[in-house]
């Protein structure tokens, strides 16, 4: 898989699974209307963090804005072999497993608060982030994604 940009789309496909699937659980849109091409770049290219993971027993990061990826401090290469329990600390792992449960009983969440960590181990706390599941055209489900705008550096580093 490419990272997204003007050559492919900015991966409208993926793109358009997360725009429709945020669509269909909160009833809100995660980027304004337009072509699918002009939407998969906005959300490319958000001031927020943006990204998801696959169905695999261990799930792996299959997308990331540049916010995201910018943030979480990964190139395209490393986030699209990183699974996404590594974004959390081994201490957070918990209440990770019991977030990614609930979502995927109820469909979204929208005030999920939890620490994070990059890429290099500096941790960052994230505030109303919306959690969701993502549906493929058939409606089966596809992995899930999340959104968030606010964070906060906490200073303290996790050995990664």
């Amino acid at each position: 898989m490419t990272k997204p940009r003007e050559a492919n789309g900015y991966l409208e496909e993926h793109a358009a699974r997360l725009i429709s699937s945020y669509a269909h659980w909160t009833g809100k849109d995660l980027v304004p209307a337009g072509s699918i091409v002009a939407r998969a770049r906005r959300l490319f290219h958000a001031p927020y963090a943006a990204l998801s993971h696959d169905t695999e027993p261990d799930p792996i990061l299959n997308y990331a804005n540049q916010s995201a990826l910018a943030l979480f401090e990964l190139t395209w290469e490393e986030l699209i072999r990183l699974p996404s329990r590594r974004t959390a600390e081994p201490v957070e792992q918990a209440e990770r497993e019991r977030l990614l449960a609930t979502v995927a009983e109820r469909g979204y969440i929208d005030n999920y608060r939890g620490v994070r960590v990059t890429r290099t181990g500096r941790r960052f706390m994230i505030e109303r982030a919306t959690v969701w599941n993502l549906l493929d055209e058939d409606g089966g489900y596809y992995g899930q994604a999340a959104m968030f705008s606010d964070w906060k550096y906490l200073g303290t580093r996790h050995e990664p």
